[in-house]
């Protein structure tokens, strides 16, 4: 069975009738309509090298990113940072020992979905965090791998993304 959606898009997206097949289409509308606001945490140990860790969703799938993640719906920022930097690391991060870099705009051509024709925009919030470059980092799904880099190397290497060579340019 499926079932016709239109709620910010001009043309109606079919979709099975599946719950999480229906709220994956409610937020590629959005995406399509909206700019999404996220978080990234650039990651760095007590020599100055950088955490990345190589995507294996959309957008930006294949590249070395820093980790970050949107923010929810009526979710503060401060709860936002510590979800995503346990999410992504296993660690748990307190924005107050982070130091904010500033606001990034990133934009895609693809989106998380596949969907041909919609590009994704976030407005990024950048952070700074210090951690200890023996600490154990827990993989998430999002990266099958991850890596201290040097800085010169990631601006001078073509697997890491514009957008993260951008907080260091």
């Amino acid at each position: 069975m499926l079932t016709t959606i239109s709620f910010f898009r001009s043309t109606p997206i079919e979709t099975a009738a599946d719950p999480k097949r229906v709220k994956d289409r409610n937020f590629l509308n959005v995406v399509a309509s909206t700019p999404l606001v996220s978080i990234d945490l650039i990651v760095r140990n007590e020599e100055g090298h950088v955490l990345l860790g190589k995507r294996t969703n959309r957008p930006a799938k294949g590249y070395w990113f820093v980790p970050g993640g949107r923010i929810r719906k009526n979710e503060r920022i401060v709860d936002t940072f510590e979800r995503i930097s346990e999410s992504e690391l296993g660690l748990r991060f307190e924005l107050k020992n982070a130091n904010f870099l500033g606001v990034y705009e990133h934009l895609y051509d693809d989106n998380f979905f596949g969907e041909e024709d919609i590009g994704t925009h976030y407005v990024v919030l950048a952070y700074e965090c210090r951690l200890d470059s023996g600490a154990q980092i827990l993989l998430d799904a999002q990266h099958s791998d991850v890596r201290w880099w040097d800085v010169g190397d990631l601006l001078d290497s073509d697997s890491v993304h514009v957008n993260t060579k951008a907080y260091f340019d």
